[in-house]
């Protein structure tokens, strides 16, 4: 009878679901590298509206499932972000009650749009639905830091201004962005180009002389053009490593950076995805429209930030 009544409690429990949107790094400052290694960061971060997808089917065993057209790119189930998460939780949260996650893998991997971070992150939202526990839990905040350094930003999912190794997160008043981005369909280490970047354990990239005052950021209904101009002020880091040693990025910036409307065009994180902001959404979807047409095997997006 009592085993009975536990199946009938997990067939009872209904079957969770979230979204894991595509991180885009807006900006990305790399400041220096730790002596343990890690590089510290500013990055003004937002959200896509492109996303894998996760449930969760509350139960006594943890599992993973996955489909989706990029499915055969995330390896071995085993060693996915969402078991690492889950796990790492499990060691916070006594008797947590787990189940079977089941992925939607829509996003490019290895893309600089932390999808695998989106997993997790989208993981310990379900899971914290599933035990009643809050976002701002510390100990779901703790196993977001511990699986990655792009979890905790993924688990808020809202504009922030990003520092440190990832954990120090700002809100930010974003206004919502017409966007394409696009990924050549090449793959590219997040090590590789830090490597590629050159930084010695201890070193800084910004000196005292290079560090000025934060920018004043627009408010959130103020004019495309005065927020262009604060962004446009910035930069990433990385892309200039990330393009030698993959030069196709830097074709990808050309095309977006002439699309017609195009306001905007940086890569995101360590690439290889590159996304243009533009002035309105109907120039962004002829500009995507046209860039597959142009290269059928790229991965194109055309939608908002936010």
């Amino acid at each position: 009878m009592a085993r009975a009544a536990e199946l009938s409690d997990v067939v009872s429990k209904p079957v969770l679901h979230d979204q894991a949107r595509a991180k885009v790094n807006l900006t990305l400052r790399v400041l220096s590298r730790r002596v343990d290694g890690y590089h510290e960061l500013e990055s003004v971060v937002a959200f896509a509206d492109c996303a894998d997808r996760l449930t969760l089917q509350p139960g006594p065993q943890l599992s993973l499932s996955a489909t989706g057209p990029r499915v055969a790119e995330c390896g071995d189930t085993a060693d996915n972000l969402v078991i690492k998460a889950a796990r790492l939780l499990g060691e916070r949260v006594p008797d947590l009650r787990s189940g079977e996650f089941a992925l939607d893998k829509q996003l490019p991997i290895a893309a600089g749009i932390g999808g695998g971070s989106a997993d997790a992150a989208a993981a310990l939202r379900l899971l914290a639905r599933a035990n009643d526990l809050a976002l701002d839990d510390p100990r779901l905040i703790d196993a977001a830091r511990k699986t990655g350094a792009d979890v905790p930003v993924c688990l808020a999912s809202t504009p922030c201004i990003m520092t440190g190794i990832g954990e120090n997160l700002l809100p930010l008043a974003l206004p919502t962005l017409p966007v394409v981005m696009v990924n050549p369909r090449v793959a590219v280490a997040t090590k590789d180009v830090f490597a590629a970047l050159g930084l010695r354990n201890g070193q800084l990239r910004v000196g005292v002389a290079d560090v000025v005052a934060a920018p004043k950021w627009p408010d959130k209904d103020a004019p495309l053009d005065a927020w262009i101009a604060v962004l446009g002020a910035g930069t990433n880091d990385l892309e200039a490593p990330a393009k030698k040693l993959q030069p196709v990025i830097g074709e990808v910036l050309k095309l977006l950076g002439a699309a017609p409307g195009a306001r905007l065009a940086r890569m995101s994180g360590s690439g290889a995805t590159c996304f243009g902001i533009f002035a309105h959404a109907a120039e962004a979807d002829a500009a995507a429209r046209a860039i597959a047409t142009a290269h059928p095997g790229w991965w194109v997006h055309a939608g908002t930030l936010s």
